[in-house]
C-alpha cells in the first residue's frame, strides 16, 4: 500500500504514564495481549561480566525477551501500550641510528593501530550485516538505511530531526544517535535511538499502519524516557547466535524495551549506561 506523505514537523507522539511510546489512536488491546514476544530466558545470555548493571534489588529479572532476528520487520503498529567516550642533542654518528629507531617505533605504532582498526572494522561490518538481516529483506533494509541518510541530510541533521520529532527543552542537547530496531509484538521496528542530555528516545524510520474502524491510518512509533526514569541498561547476546546482540532498557516503573541490530553496539552500551553511573556511585 502506498503510504501518504508525512509532515516531519507534525508527528503524532504516543502517550505514556511517565513516558511516551504508542499512539493514543491505537485500538484497544485484545484479551490475549502480551507486552513483548515471549522468549525462553535460556535463549538469551546474561550480560557479560565486564559490564556492570544496575542492581535490581530483590526483583527477579523479567522472563520476557526480545523478538528473534528471524521473520519480517514490523509494518503495522504493535498493540502494546507502554508509559516512556626534553629533546637532547645527539652526536652525528648516532643520528642515523636514532632516526631508524624512530621510524621503527612509528611503523610499529601504525601497525598496531591498523590491526586495531581492522578488528573494529570487522566488528562494525558484522554488526551492519546483522542490522540489515533484521529487516524484512536485506535489500529493503539497505534501501531503508540509504533513505534515512538522505532524510537526515535533507532535514539538516539528526539534531534538527530530534527537536522536531520530540518535545525538547531549550537547554537540552542531543548527545548520540544509533540506528537500530525496537522489538515489539508486531515485529522489529527499524528506527533511530536518540540519547540526549535529558531523555532516551526512539522513533521509527517509517510510519506504521493501524486500523481505526474500517480505515487504515499511519503513525510513527515513538518512545521517550526521561533519563531520571531509567533503572537499568542491560546488554545481552543470543546463546544460539552470539552475533545477535540486544540492549534491554528498564524504567523505574518496570517497563521494558528491547533494542537490537545496532551497528555500533559497544558504543551504544557504553553511552546508554553512562546516565546511570552517578546513581551507581551514590
Amino acid at each position: 500500500m502506498r503510504q501518504p506523505a508525512s509532515d516531519p514537523n507534525n508527528i503524532p507522539e504516543a502517550k505514556q504514564s511517565t513516558t511516551s511510546s504508542d499512539s493514543t489512536l491505537v485500538p484497544p488491546l485484545s484479551s490475549d495481549y502480551a507486552p513483548y514476544p515471549k522468549l525462553d530466558p535460556k535463549d538469551v545470555a546474561p550480560p557479560p561480566e565486564n559490564w556492570t548493571n544496575v542492581s535490581m534489588g530483590s526483583q527477579s529479572q523479567p522472563n520476557q525477551g526480545p523478538a528473534t532476528f528471524s521473520g519480517s520487520a514490523a509494518t503495522t503498529m504493535p498493540a502494546e501500550s507502554n508509559p516512556y567516550v626534553s629533546p637532547a642533542p645527539v652526536r652525528s654518528s648516532s643520528v642515523k641510528t636514532d632516526k631508524m629507531g624512530a621510524v621503527k617505533e612509528v611503523l610499529g605504532k601504525l601497525g598496531k593501530k591498523a590491526a586495531e582498526d581492522t578488528k573494529k572494522a570487522k566488528e562494525i561490518a558484522g554488526n551492519m550485516w546483522q542490522h540489515l538481516k533484521t529487516g524484512p529483506s536485506f535489500a529493503d533494509a539497505a534501501v531503508g538505511r540509504i533513505a534515512q541518510g538522505t532524510k537526515v541530510l535533507a532535514e539538516g541533521g539528526y539534531d534538527k530531526i530530534f527537536r522536531t520529532t520530540f518535545e525538547t527543552a531549550p537547554e537540552e542537547q542531543l548527545l548520540k544517535t544509533y540506528a537500530c530496531y525496537l522489538s515489539t509484538s508486531a515485529g522489529p521496528v527499524m528506527g533511530v535511538l536518540y540519547l540526549s542530555s535529558q531523555k532516551l528516545a526512539f522513533c521509527s524510520d517509517n510510519p506504521l499502519s493501524y486500523q481505526v474502524g474500517a480505515q487504515t491510518q499511519w503513525s510513527y512509533y515513538k518512545v521517550a524516557i526521561p533519563l531520571h526514569q531509567l533503572r537499568a541498561v542491560n546488554p545481552s547476546t543470543s546463546k544460539a547466535n552470539p552475533a545477535e546482540k540486544y540492549i534491554q532498557i528498564i524504567s523505574v516503573d518496570n517497563h521494558e524495551f528491547w533494542f537490537m541490530g545496532f551497528v555500533h553496539y559497544d558504543s551504544a552500551v557504553k553511552n546508554l549506561q553512562r546516565p546511570l553511573q552517578p546513581a551507581r556511585s551514590s
